[in-house]
C-alpha cells in the first residue's frame, strides 16, 4: 500500500466511525505523522499519551500534558470522559494483561460510538484481547519509499551545507545503491546514519555505501534473530557448478542496479534451493553469492526459533522474516531446511511446526523487500512438493557429487589456501583416487595430511595426500543406496548445478 493509499484508508476508517484503530508498525513517528495529517484534514483535534507524562493536545514538543493521564487506566477514563477527536496510545499492548485497562478500553469504544473520534494504538505484533477483536481493525503502516529517502538524503545534505562544507561524490549508480541499502530503515534511523555519515568526513561517496550495511548489521545482532554471517571470497572460490555460476551471473546486474532493473521490468530475483550431496559445496555457495553481489548475508536458523511456550515460535518466525525484510537488500541463507519442518505433516509439536511452515511458504510467495533466500537440503524426501514448486524458488539446483575437473580445481584452492603451490604436486592420481569423494572430504584429506606433514617436521606431499585419500570411506560408498535414489529422484525435478544432467548411480563395491 502506498502512503497516498494508506492515508485515504485511515481517514475513512475514522469517517466511518471505526472507535479502535491498530497500527501495525514499530515506527511510532510515522504513525504520529499519519494521524496528525488525517487530523487535519478531518478538523479534529489530535492526541498523544506518554506512558511517563501521560496525554498532550497536538504531540508537539512544548504542548502541556493534562494532569493526571499517566497511568493508562488514568488515561483512558479521561478519553471516556472528554473524548472527541483522534488519540494515539503508542505501545499500550504491554498493559493488556490488566483486566481495569481493557474494561476502560470497552468504555471508550462504546462511547465514541456516539462521539467523532478514534483510539488508535500503535505497536508491532499487536495481539488484541479476544473481546475486543470485533471492534477493531488492524492496517500496516507502509514502509519509507524510494521517494522518501531520496527527499530526506537531499533535506540532511541541505541542511548540513548551510553550516558547513559538504561534498557530495556520488554517480548516478552510486547514489542508487546508497538509497537502496537505507531501504528498510525508519527514516529517524536513515537520518541519523547520514549525519553520522556526513559529519564524519565532511562528504558523501561511495565508500560510504558499507557503512549503510554496517548500521544494519548491527540491526541484526541487537534483535538476535539471525545471524549475520561473514562472505566467503566469491565464485571464484567454487570448484564446479558452472551452470548455477552462470545462472547467478545473468542475475548479478540487475541486483547491483535494481533501479535500472524494475524500470526494464525485472524484479529481484527470490532466490534458489539448492538439493544434494553432503559437503557439496552448497553452503559455500550462499557465502560466495553474497558476497558476488555486494550484499551481507544473514542466516536464519529456524531450530533456534521455536520456543517452549505457545504461540511464541511463530512470533519468533515471522519476526525474523519481517527483520529480513527491513534488511533488504540481502542474501538470506536457511542451512538444511529439512531439519527445521521435519514434523510440520504431524502434531507431535502441537502443530507448531505445520503452521510456522505455512507461514514460511506464504512469506516465500508474497515476500516484501528485495530478499534473495537460498536454502539447502540434503534429505528431500521429507519436503513436500508445494515447497519446490515455482513462484517461492526462481529455481531448484541438484549439487551432484564433483566431477574429475572440479575436484582438480578443489585441490587446487584448498593447496593455494593451505601455502602449497599446486604445481608442486602431482594432482593427476589425486583426481583419480578422490572418485567418489566430495569437496569436503576432499578438504579434510588435505587437513589430515598437512597435520601428519606437521608432526614429522615435513612437507605436504601427493603421497601424504593419498594415504589420507586412500583411509578414508567416503558418503558415496557408506551412503550409495540413498545417493542412488537422489539422483534419480533429481534427474527430471532439478538442474543440475554443473550444468548437465545428473549421472546415473556408478555401481559401488563394498568392501
Amino acid at each position: 500500500m502506498t502512503r497516498a493509499a494508506f492515508l485515504d484508508e485511515l481517514e475513512l476508517l475514522v469517517r466511518s466511525r471505526y472507535s479502535l484503530v491498530v497500527l501495525d508498525t514499530w515506527e511510532y513517528e510515522r504513525a504520529e505523522e499519519a494521524l496528525r495529517h488525517v487530523a487535519s484534514r478531518l478538523s479534529l483535534h489530535y492526541f498523544e499519551w506518554r506512558r511517563s507524562k501521560g496525554i498532550r493536545r497536538g504531540g508537539g514538543l512544548t504542548d502541556p500534558f493534562i494532569d493526571d493521564t499517566a497511568l493508562p487506566t488514568d488515561a483512558l477514563r479521561h478519553v471516556e470522559r472528554e473524548g472527541t477527536g483522534i488519540y494515539h496510545f503508542p505501545a499500550l499492548s504491554a498493559h493488556f494483561e490488566d483486566p481495569l485497562v481493557v474494561a476502560h478500553l470497552h468504555d471508550v469504544v462504546d462511547r465514541f460510538a456516539t462521539r467523532r473520534g478514534t483510539l488508535v494504538i500503535s505497536g508491532g505484533d499487536v495481539t488484541l484481547p479476544e473481546s475486543l477483536r470485533q471492534h477493531a481493525i488492524v492496517i500496516s503502516v507502509p514502509a519509507p519509499e524510494g521517494e522518501d529517502y531520496r527527499a530526506l538524503m537531499e533535506r540532511v545534505t541541505r541542511d548540513h551545507a548551510a553550516r558547513m562544507p559538504v561534498r557530495v561524490d556520488l554517480t548516478p549508480s552510486d547514489r542508487a545503491r546508497l538509497l537502496h541499502n537505507l531501504a528498510g530503515l525508519s527514516l529517524t534511523e536513515a537520518e541519523k546514519i547520514l549525519t553520522r555519515l556526513i559529519m564524519t568526513d565532511g562528504a558523501l561517496t561511495a565508500a560510504d555505501i558499507p557503512r549503510v550495511t554496517e548500521a544494519k548489521r548491527q540491526a541484526v545482532e541487537q534483535d538476535g534473530l539471525l545471524e549475520y554471517w561473514p562472505t566467503e571470497g566469491g565464485m571464484s572460490q567454487v570448484a564446479g557448478l558452472e551452470g548455477l555460476k552462470e545462472w547467478l551471473a545473468r542475475r548479478r546486474a540487475a541486483v547491483l542496479d535494481p533501479e535500472r532493473a524494475a524500470a526494464f521490468g525485472l524484479p529481484f530475483p527470490k532466490g534458489i534451493l539448492l538439493l544434494g550431496v553432503p559437503g557439496c559445496g552448497k553452503s559455500l555457495c550462499a557465502k560466495s553469492v553474497a558476497n558476488e553481489w555486494s550484499l551481507p548475508l544473514l542466516r536464519l536458523d529456524p531450530g533456534l526459533l521455536y520456543d517452549k511456550y505457545i504461540g511464541d515460535s511463530e512470533k519468533n518466525f515471522k519476526r525474523a522474516l519481517r527483520t529480513a525484510e527491513r534488511m533488504a537488500p540481502i542474501v538470506l541463507w536457511i542451512d538444511e531446511i529439512e531439519k527445521a519442518f521435519a514434523s510440520s505433516g504431524g502434531e507431535q509439536d502441537g502443530g507448531v511446526s505445520r503452521r510456522v511452515f505455512g507461514s514460511f511458504l506464504s512469506w516465500l510467495q508474497d515476500r516484501r523487500g528485495d530478499v534473495f533466500v537460498v536454502a539447502t537440503a540434503n534429505d528431500v524426501s521429507t519436503l513436500p512438493p508445494e515447497f519446490i514448486r515455482k513462484g517461492r524458488f526462481d529455481e531448484v539446483f541438484f549439487v551432484d557429487l564433483p566431477r574429475a575437473a572440479s575436484r582438480r580445481a578443489i585441490f587446487e584452492i584448498h593447496l593455494r589456501k593451505r601455502g602449497t603451490d599446486p604445481k608442486g604436486v602431482a594432482l593427476d592420481p589425486l583426481v583419480a583416487a578422490s572418485d567418489g569423494f566430495s569437496g569436503a572430504e576432499i578438504e579434510q584429506a588435505i587437513v589430515a595430511a598437512q597435520y601428519h606433514a606437521f608432526s614429522d617436521a615435513g612437507t605436504l606431499t601427493q603421497a601424504r595426500i593419498a594415504h589420507e585419500l586412500s583411509a578414508t570411506r567416503p558418503l558415496s560408498r557408506t551412503m550409495a543406496e540413498s545417493l542412488g535414489s537422489l539422483r534419480t529422484w533429481a534427474r527430471d525435478r532439478t538442474v543440475h548445478a554443473d550444468g548437465e544432467a545428473p549421472t546415473p548411480p556408478r555401481p559401488i563395491l563394498l568392501s
